[in-house]
């Protein structure tokens, strides 16, 4: 681990200790954090506190989000601009016959109430940063994704995104293929 990465890991820690400290400290703040049902929630209460929690170990801040390159010479999966709250961003990096390779950036993003995905394709996914909960139709609880988690959607296997991360949002892998291929 390079000394800069090292410091960071180190500084992520001491904010946590520190809101841990503070929630055991203050009856008030330790009730609010009781009361958080997500991550999201949790960043925001230890913000309104003064503490910057929400950045994941390795991620490099908000400057290195500003470094959107196009797909055509994309060098850096993690590295692009949020897009704006409550969207995603479909980027092609590359097809063949019968599939395809997508890169999905999501900010605080959900599939539309009532409105669940129903493709001919299969799809694998893979979450490279930031989190996401899927609700499957044949399923009662979403699923919690984080980074590094993947999974096989079947064709026809309706399923629908509950929500994802706000800014720097949540990253995706999605490969798509048909059965004919």
């Amino acid at each position: 681990m390079a000394e800069a990465q090292l410091q960071q890991f180190l500084e992520k820690v001491r904010q946590l200790n520190a809101f841990v400290a503070l929630t055991q400290a203050k009856t008030d703040v330790r009730e609010a954090l009781s009361a958080c049902s997500n991550h999201h929630e949790v960043v925001a209460l230890a913000a309104q506190n003064g503490f910057e929690i929400g950045r994941r170990w390795g991620d490099s801040g908000p400057a290195a989000t500003q470094q959107h390159t196009s797909s055509s010479d994309q060098s850096n999966l993690l590295a692009s601009a949020c897009p704006p709250t409550g969207q995603e961003r479909v980027e092609l990096l590359i097809e063949g016959p019968g599939w395809r390779l997508e890169r999905i950036h999501s900010c605080q993003a959900s599939s539309p109430e009532g409105f669940w995905y129903d493709q001919s394709e299969s799809e694998w996914v893979m979450v490279l940063r930031g989190s996401a909960k899927l609700q499957f139709h044949d399923e009662a609880e979403p699923r919690d994704l984080c980074a590094g988690d993947s999974l096989l959607i079947a064709p026809h296997r309706r399923h629908r995104v509950v929500t994802t991360d706000p800014d720097p949002g949540t990253l995706w892998l999605a490969l798509f293929w048909s059965a004919d291929a």
